[in-house]
């Protein structure tokens, strides 16, 4: 399979054209390359044979062509010669100065089009009044001697002032963007995650009211009744960053109630919850313990299988409780990925705004979260 060269053209041609471009301009007399000086030859060579082959790849990838790149630098070429031939005499050349402001400007823009755009009003007034003092200072300050002795240091200086203040801006721009990046990032593993919540749950309640409706048990009526209000809470109430708490303590206690109806066996539950409370919470938290209890616990134990749980406020933090048994010779590898998805969802929505606790001992395994309000 042959490889796709065309898109590491500019990186030859940029070299090619540096290198024409430095030969001409020493041609013509306007620079001057030490002859000894290997190693600062090959720096700045390779400095401005870097960022033309860049603005040229940035301009490629967007359309251009190699004719107008071809062009544009021959115009420079003949700008350049044109300053160097009627203005080679004169010390520190101001138009020769302003052409290379402009020329890395217009680098500047191939390279970094969007940023350019953006503060383009304030790049052209830090450089456009950078430009305005030079021309006064070299040209209107009455002799080269006044402008050597005193405004020299200050009128070129000028010219980098916009640098450290242009990267300034990218860097915050960058920030910025990977800021956003990890937001979007944390919402698309949320909604993984959420979407993790309960899908085998819904498909075994579907199952028992199919078993209710074919015997015509009273019970089909209540529990179509809890199951929409679950899919409804789990489909609107959970793309919520914050839910009432006592919505979500209903949500509980309808998959508790749909739970008793599965079991021929006893099981002892209990829930207890407050009468009256104003505080909210990221919503489908709490299921993913309780499901691990019914899931792990219940299901694996024949008899006497229980599940306790609580959920009441404290000194400004939420905190719930729930212990479960379970048949420690059936217990499966499979039993950490809820808890594991729980741990995920607390880092992404209470990161170091919460407590979670897990213990197992004696055939009971035991869940304890706090989250603190913010």
């Amino acid at each position: 399979m042959k490889k796709d060269w065309t898109k590491y053209q500019a990186f030859v041609i940029g070299p090619a054209i540096t290198y024409a471009m430095i030969l001409f301009m020493e041609y013509i007399d306007l620079i001057r390359v030490p002859s000894g000086a290997w190693i600062s030859n090959t720096l700045g060579f390779l400095f401005y044979a870097f960022f033309i082959s860049l603005a040229i790849h940035k301009y490629l990838a967007k359309g251009g062509s190699l004719i107008r790149v071809g062009a544009g630098f021959g115009i420079l070429a003949i700008v350049i010669f044109s300053i160097g031939y009627f203005t080679s005499n004169l010390q520190d050349n101001p138009l020769m100065i302003l052409l290379m402001i402009s020329f890395w400007l217009m680098l500047f823009y191939f390279i970094l089009p969007e940023f350019f755009q953006k503060y383009r009003w304030l790049i052209v007034g830090l450089y456009g009044g950078s430009a305005l003092f030079f021309l006064y200072a070299r040209l209107f300050t009455g002799s080269f001697e006044l402008y050597e002795s005193t405004y020299k240091v200050w009128a070129l200086s000028l010219f980098l002032l916009p640098v450290p203040v242009l990267l300034t801006l990218w860097f915050y721009e960058q920030w910025k963007w990977f800021r956003t990046l990890k937001a979007e990032k944390a919402k698309a593993e949320l909604a993984l995650l959420r979407s993790q919540v309960n899908p085998h749950f819904f498909f075994n309640t579907l199952n028992n009211l199919y078993s209710l409706v074919v015997h015509q048990s009273d019970k089909a009526p209540d529990v179509i009744l809890k199951l929409s209000d679950m899919m409804r809470y789990t489909i609107y109430e959970g793309k919520k960053d914050r839910v009432p708490l006592k919505e979500e303590i209903e949500y509980l206690q309808r998959y508790i109630d749909l739970h008793k109806i599965r079991y021929q066996k006893e099981v002892v539950i209990k829930f207890e919850k407050p009468e009256e409370t104003e505080a909210t919470i990221a919503p489908l938290l709490l299921i993913l313990p309780l499901e691990n209890a019914f899931k792990h616990g219940v299901e694996t134990m024949r008899e006497g299988a229980f599940i306790h749980a609580s959920v009441f406020e404290d000194d400004k933090k939420i905190v719930f409780r729930i212990s479960n048994n379970f048949d420690e010779q059936t217990e499966e590898t499979e039993k950490g990925i809820g808890l594991e998805n729980l741990k995920k969802r607390l880092e992404l929505l209470y990161p170091d705004q919460h407590k979670l606790e897990i213990e197992k001992e004696e055939g009971v395994f035991t869940v304890i979260l706090e989250l603190y309000e913010s």
